[in-house]
């Protein structure tokens, strides 16, 4: 029978669901917690500390519809997509887990259950393999499930045996593969012929069976556990009917939309299949908080929608066109993931933006590389010319290889290496390192958090660390990391900083200069001035007035983060913050400026709950409530069960751990210090409170006072003073740009008798004292138009700065290119410069060597004449 993607979605669900599974949501597509991953690209990563031991749930059993991105880092189907039936930067993986429950055999029997009864699929039609050593597995396919031993493949540890690193959780695998017919080319698995279509892998079982230790020794885990996977769209394509995963409902009507989009009518077109994948990537990336940039995951999703853009142009698309299939990929998925209807408008914005920016520079890039590969001696783009293109036009490597392909040419990969690690070197040869040994502490110690209501309180060392190593005492003047049973110092999170202060006893003084976790532990950084060892006794201070300056910035991060939403909309989305004693910086999602009009709007309503002097109030609540009261959160933010909810009056809700003041009239005082933007689709939004804010304001009336005495008016009339003196300053600033321009003129007229001749070419080398730089181009078009033919070298100097221009008539461009005379003159005044052949401009550093320089054309010019 035939079904849909979201049937089948649904199928899967429900399957579990009705075998005892808790139905888990699936996780964002940024792994939190987890450095070694650009993106989640299994089920089984929402999980990994789950099956590792470190994070408790409130089930055993679980299943999800995981989304998946493979475009970065290890695991990248980039430059495959749409070039083949079944690679997508994003896909859905369905999955059952057991975390110390069921193994094996109800593994086994589920997935067997669920492929040939539920789905209906002919139990001939499908082969599986288990891990060669697997007895266990083979047993239970072959004799309790029934599938007959020439459809049983044993393979070896590379395809069948997972491991979550070099050492911890492993075991073997068992796969499901399904036969597409003796019409399709290809062996079952483990022969010859496997990597044909025919039988294609639609589920993989991984049995977490061991704990790999460092030695290599496998020792049995102490609970057992199940992760499985199988992709929607392999499946989905096999319910349908088809070979390719493109040919499925969701992807015909995304290929569909992207042709009327485009105005192409060829649906089987291999660029409206990329179009149709990276629409699903790119849309679920920005849902999760992805935004277009230069570096990290945002340059990954600039990589993908810029490839999308070019294969649109490529089927002829002349305008912005992939910001408008948002609305078929909603009607397509939408139900199943609502996030991204309510994204709907933010993810537009910052697709339109990011085709527009490219557009600008798309078309420059695609001219020099069909340049590059019309001058192509041999089948490769050197690795120079491609990265050109990527740091200056900003096309990927990927983009260049993509059109490369189509051209049936390849790109020096290494070569464009090579430059980017000589760009790197550049880049970093004035930085200076300095060993980070915080990165290097581990702890298994849990600290007790005392801060929310203490400023100091008593407690004991449980741990210590000196250059990254444990130790038993720090010595007086060494530096460390003092780790305590409880504390009041608040550890960096969240955007709050660490605290400072003092641990201290009769005779024992630590110096606290910062706070940060170690795992679950709170390290606090600083300085012994006497000795300390492990069990002592203190006293932990902050220090409490610092503290309470933090206090009021974090306080006011609530009410600005509501204040935006309410000014600019609800499409804002907190993208970072930074708390300290002296400022807060708010990083939000928004495509545009803050105009002057709305940021007042916006320290407006601060004030205004500022001056309502409204209690806060805080309570612990499991997560699932605090999200139903309205509590805002980070979407795809990870968070324990139970959470602390921070709510001010009627006005803001927050998920947050930080400390706060009591009442929002502490913070005293709210001024906004600046608005900019620090990224495609970010902007920044920096303030102080409290003194600070006060402080700031009497600066700037302070600044005012002074603009008041400098224009000679007051303070009321300060505006209409300065715009009379700025118009003023206009008014003599073109009488003397027309001055300049008559006397420049004057010295043009002059030049035309100092024609020399070089080989029967007329020829005039001048230096033209005190000229303007930005009149030598209209006086080098005079002296072409009164030659007829010939070559004009003009310079000028002030100060330490040189301009130079060349300009060479049409009909001897063939001969010498203004681009190379002015280059050669620039080359000896400490400069550099270019431009078209028949009009060139350089600057330089050495006026004095400009009379030189300049004597040296004529012979320059005989070689070439």
């Amino acid at each position: 029978m035939s079904m849909t993607s979201a049937e089948i979605r649904s199928a899967f669900l429900n399957f579990f669901t009705e075998r005892g599974h808790e139905v888990v949501p699936s996780g964002s597509l940024i792994p939190h917690n987890d450095d070694t991953l650009l993106f989640t690209n299994a089920g089984m990563v929402p999980f990994k500390d789950v099956f590792l031991g470190t994070d408790k749930r409130g089930y055993t059993r679980a299943t999800s519809s995981q989304r998946c991105v493979r475009a970065g880092g290890k695991h990248n189907d980039l430059e495959n997509v749409g070039y083949t039936a079944r690679h997508h930067t994003f896909f859905e993986m369905l999955g059952n887990f057991s975390f110390g429950d069921y193994f094996k055999r109800e593994a086994i029997q589920y997935s067997w259950q669920f492929l040939t009864v539920q789905l209906g699929l002919p139990a001939d039609k499908l082969w599986v393999t288990v891990f060669e050593t697997d007895d266990e597995a083979y047993d239970i396919w072959a004799k309790e499930i029934g599938v007959p031993e020439d459809r049983i493949s044993r393979i070896g540890e590379k395809d069948n045996f997972w491991s979550m690193g070099d050492t911890g959780p492993c075991g073997p695998c068992s796969e499901i593969f399904y036969d597409h017919g003796a019409d399709v080319w290809g062996g079952p698995p483990g022969t010859p012929e496997e990597d044909g279509d025919r039988y294609i892998e639609i589920w993989n079982l991984v049995f977490m069976q061991y704990n790999r230790q460092p030695d290599g020794t496998m020792e049995p885990l102490a609970k057992q556990s199940i992760d499985t996977g199988m992709g929607l769209e392999r499946i989905a394509a096999i319910m349908q009917g088809v070979h390719s995963n493109y040919e499925t409902d969701t992807f015909v009507a995304l290929i569909q939309a992207a042709a009327n989009a485009v105005g192409y009518e060829d649906l089987s077109n291999q660029s409206l299949r990329v179009i149709a994948d990276h629409i699903r990537s790119c849309s679920f990336l920005i849902t999760d908080g992805v935004l277009p940039s230069n570096e990290g995951r945002g340059y990954v999703l600039r990589r993908i929608i810029r490839r999308a853009v070019r294969h649109g142009t490529k089927l002829g698309a002349t305008e912005p066109f992939f910001y408008k299939l948002v609305d078929a990929l909603i009607k397509q998925m939408g139900d199943a993931y609502p996030e991204l209807v309510s994204n709907q408008q933010r993810i537009e914005q910052a697709l339109l933006q990011e085709e527009q920016q490219f557009a600008r520079t798309l078309q420059r890039g695609l001219s020099i590389l069909d340049d590059a590969l019309s001058e192509l001696e041999g089948d490769t783009i050197p690795g120079d010319v491609a990265f050109k293109l990527y740091d200056t036009y900003g096309f990927p490597l990927d983009l260049t290889a993509d059109v490369a392909r189509e051209r049936d040419v390849k790109v020096d990969e290494e070569g464009f290496a090579v430059a980017m690690d000589e760009q790197r070197k550049r880049a970093q040869q004035a930085s200076q390192f300095t060993t980070d040994y915080t990165k290097q502490l581990k702890s298994e110690q849990v600290t007790e958090f005392s801060g929310y209501g203490n400023t100091s309180d008593s407690v004991q060392i449980v741990e210590l660390f000196h250059e990254g190593k444990a130790v038993g005492q720090l010595a007086a003047g060494q530096s460390g990391v003092v780790v305590l049973s409880r504390t009041p110092f608040y550890a960096e999170s969240g955007g709050q900083v660490g605290d400072i202060g003092t641990l201290s006893a009769a005779d024992a003084v630590f110096n606290v200069t910062d706070t940060q976790y170690i795992g679950k532990a709170i390290g606090h950084h600083g300085e012994a001035i006497a000795d300390l060892a492990i069990g002592m006794e203190l006293t932990a201070s902050i220090d409490a007035e610092r503290r309470e300056a933090i206090k009021r910035n974090h306080s006011a991060t609530h009410l600005i983060h509501e204040a935006l939403r309410r000014v600019l909309g609800e499409h804002v989305a907190q993208k970072g913050s930074l708390v300290d004693a002296e400022r807060l910086r708010f990083d939000f999602a928004h495509g545009q400026a803050v105009s002057a009009e709305q940021l007042r709007e916006i320290e407006t309503q601060v004030n205004t709950e500022i001056r309502r002097n409204t209690e806060l109030t805080t309570a612990v609540m499991p997560v699932d409530e605090a999200k139903a009261k309205g509590a805002m959160a980070l979407f795809g933010e990870k968070y324990d069960d139970n959470v602390r909810v921070v709510q001010m009056g009627d006005y803001s809700l927050e998920l947050c751990g930080g400390t706060h003041v009591s009442r929002t009239g502490d913070i005293g005082c709210f001024r906004i210090l600046q608005e900019s933007g620090i990224a495609s689709g970010v902007r920044r939004i920096e303030a102080t409170t409290g003194a600070a804010a006060v402080r700031f304001i009497q600066q700037q009336q302070h600044q005012l006072q002074k603009l008041a005495e400098l224009t000679k008016t007051d303070q009321s009339t300060l505006v209409s003073r300065i715009e009379q003196l700025l118009d003023k300053q206009k008014q003599q600033e073109k009488q003397l740009a027309d001055l300049q321009q008559q006397l420049s003129q004057q010295a043009g007229a002059s030049l035309i008798d100092q024609v020399v001749e070089v080989n029967g070419v007329k020829v005039i080398i001048a230096e033209l004292q005190g000229a303007e730089a930005k009149s030598l181009r209209g006086m080098v078009d005079d002296l072409k138009n009164q030659l007829g033919e010939g070559i004009v070298m003009l310079a000028t100097s002030s100060d330490e700065k040189v301009s130079l221009i060349a300009g060479v008539t049409k009909s001897l461009t063939a001969k010498v290119k203004a681009g190379d005379l002015v280059n050669h003159v620039a080359s000896q005044v400490g400069g550099k410069g270019g431009g078209r052949p028949d009009m060139a401009q350089a600057g330089g550093s050495q006026p004095e060597n400009v009379q030189a320089a300049l004597q040296s054309v004529s012979a320059w010019l005989n070689e070439r004449l």
